[in-house]
């Protein structure tokens, strides 16, 4: 499993040593606002930190914690595959990503977005990547553009209607 390390923060595969604080941090209202609509229990969060350590131990990557130097945790970002009940369905592994409160605003999202984005590009050779996100959150809506996802439709996932969006691995053409 990979541990990825930026300006300001270390991205490292999720483990049962973060239970508590991924409980306090799924426990907070501004990080579920979008993603669930409302604060997850402890078996969820652990129901969740399970399925997280099996999609690595399944398909070689995952999601990470992002600690920064203190050994805070910042929030998680990941790509994965949930095979999620969502139509359409993505045709393409999946980004997604969460800030505790208190790093929102920060640039720490994006900085551990691109991290993993460079990861699915120049490692696992992804050509495209997807996410979904609610509408109304316009902060990760910036964010996805900031990092080159464009969007490129509309999906029903759980009766929610999200906006679905895709980003092309960068050419890396060389002139010769």
């Amino acid at each position: 499993m990979t541990i990825l390390r930026t300006e300001r923060l270390t991205l490292t595969p999720v483990a049962p040593t973060d239970f508590e604080d991924l409980t306090l941090m799924w426990a907070e209202e501004g990080v579920t606002r979008y993603i669930s609509g409302q604060p997850m229990c402890a078996e969820d969060v652990w129901l969740r930190l399970l399925r997280d350590i099996g999609h690595w131990q399944v398909l070689g990557y995952g999601n990470w914690v992002l600690r920064d130097h203190t050994e805070t945790l910042v929030g998680s970002v990941g790509l994965f595959d949930y095979r999620r009940d969502l139509s359409p369905p993505f045709t393409a592994p999946e980004i997604g990503w969460a800030m505790t409160s208190p790093f929102h605003g920060k640039g720490l999202g994006r900085e551990a977005v691109s991290a993993v984005l460079d990861y699915a590009d120049s490692v696992l050779g992804f050509e495209r990547t997807v996410c979904m996100i609610s509408d109304p959150n316009t902060p990760s809506i910036k964010l996805a553009e900031a990092v080159g996802f464009k969007p490129y439709g509309q999906g029903l996932h759980k009766g929610s209607t999200l906006g679905l969006y895709e980003r092309q691995r960068p050419s890396t053409n060389s002139a010769g």
